[in-house]
């Protein structure tokens, strides 16, 4: 074998599973057909869960640094300020919960701050061309050279190779009649510590939103037509009626086409689909970014430690089926930057078999304070951890949901699933005073 794990594409969800298993000592390989990393903002809001998992995987306080909480939005026609509002007012990190809300960073720092982190670097302009697997293992051609690896994950986006040459089906709709333009550009006349919008009427909508720890904002705008910067400018000055905010230059430029689609596996053999490349949505709610970390997640340990595998689509699935259709309904609503339920927060996906009051197998485990520390602390690392409460112990798995919960499940668990044994260890967690 050349390497255990090659990954198909460096987006968030292919270089979230790269430091999940090199943090693991597991060979990996992470390839990308672009020359570059992508310079654009695309996805920009960042949920609670996805701040837990950068926590335990080491780069959360570069992520912290990046970005910000609680941007205003702000409602205008012209210059009149028509209604101010915060999508999450009231929301405050707690001892379970240390972070309480979505976090606006562009999608290019994401995948920045989680390049830097990489012990190897990605390797750019290498596409995948073909690829066929056997009982050992997968033959690719990455990039011209020939690479034998145990596994292979494609988390090659919406137009996934991978999953085209597996054949598997990408089930959904494509909505031709609900179109978006979008880009990072660089506008003078806005302040940047509100998200800007105008338009009462949906074909007349325009968002300009500041992109914390740059100079741009991330233009939004209902309608059709190649994306151009004299486009762009025709629009601000439409839809604004104001002479002093200008567009100056773009950074990147697209036209959006609402897809909703998802596979109907996640897994074929050795090979497997993650992020976009299983499921695409309406970007409304910022989830997009944000499951695919967490499919990356719940599948490096599994590779890792090659067990449970066939428990990635198991869990995986019905979350993407949930996101398909919260998102629609947000989208939907025709108020998608209203005030949003605590399940775009992603801290409530749960992967229960049972139902039960309190704490049950399959739960995210939450932060608290114990004598030793601060429990995600406690549970930071490649392991499973058994948290030694007062009241009984609590088998965490790696991607910090509850394994098992008591003495006896949690034997079982271990004679079902033997090599997780093998990486485990013990953690008093006595309540602090």
């Amino acid at each position: 074998m050349d390497t255990q794990v090659l990954i198909i594409g460096a987006g968030p969800t292919g270089l979230t599973l790269a430091l999940d298993l090199a943090r693991r000592g597991v060979p990996f390989r992470i390839a990308d057909a672009s020359p570059a990393p992508f310079a654009g903002s695309r996805g920009k809001g960042l949920q609670p869960r996805s701040m837990e998992v950068f926590h335990d995987l080491g780069v959360i306080d570069q992520v912290l640094a990046s970005g910000r909480f609680h941007m205003t939005m702000r409602a205008y026609q012209g210059r009149e300020v028509l209604r101010e509002w915060n999508v999450h007012e009231g929301r405050v990190p707690t001892e379970e919960r240390p972070y309480a809300s979505t976090m606006l960073i562009p999608q290019f720092r994401v995948e920045q701050i989680l390049r830097e982190a990489l012990p190897q670097p990605v390797e750019y302009g290498k596409p995948l061309t073909s690829f066929t697997q056997d009982e050992s293992g997968v033959t690719a051609v990455v990039g011209g050279e020939t690479v034998r690896a145990k596994y292979l994950v494609g988390c090659d986006g919406g137009k996934s190779f991978v999953r085209k040459e597996l054949g598997v089906r990408f089930v959904g709709e494509t909505h031709e009649d609900q179109r978006m333009l979008v880009g990072d550009v660089r506008i003078s006349g806005l302040d940047r510590d509100h998200w800007h919008q105008w338009g009462g009427r949906l074909d007349k909508w325009l968002a300009l939103c500041p992109l914390p720890g740059t100079d741009l904002f991330q233009f939004q705008a209902t309608g059709d037509g190649e994306p151009s910067l004299e486009l762009y400018r025709e629009i601000v000055r439409d839809r604004t009626g104001l002479d002093d905010v200008l567009v100056h230059d773009a950074t990147w430029m697209s036209l959006y086409r609402m897809n909703i689609r998802m596979v109907d596996r996640f897994r074929v053999d050795r090979v497997f689909l993650a992020g976009d490349a299983a499921h695409v949505h309406s970007p409304a709610g910022a989830q997009g970014m944000n499951t695919g970390i967490q499919d990356a997640y719940n599948l490096g340990w599994k590779l890792a430690m090659e067990t449970l595998l066939d428990t990635y689509e198991s869990e995986r699935k019905p979350v993407a089926e949930w996101l398909l259709g919260m998102t629609t309904a947000i989208m939907m609503s025709g108020n998608p930057f209203e005030r949003r339920g605590d399940e775009t927060l992603q801290l409530s996906l749960s992967y229960r078999t049972t139902d039960g009051e309190g704490l049950q197998p399959g739960d995210r485990v939450p932060d608290g304070v114990t004598e030793q520390g601060r429990i995600f602390d406690l549970l930071r690392g490649p392991d499973f951890v058994t948290l030694d409460f007062p009241d009984g112990p609590v088998l965490v798995r790696p991607d910090g949901y509850a394994a098992a919960i008591g003495r006896s499940a949690i034997d079982a668990y271990f004679g079902a699933n033997p090599v997780t044994q093998l990486h485990h260890r013990r953690v008093a967690a006595r309540t602090a005073a």
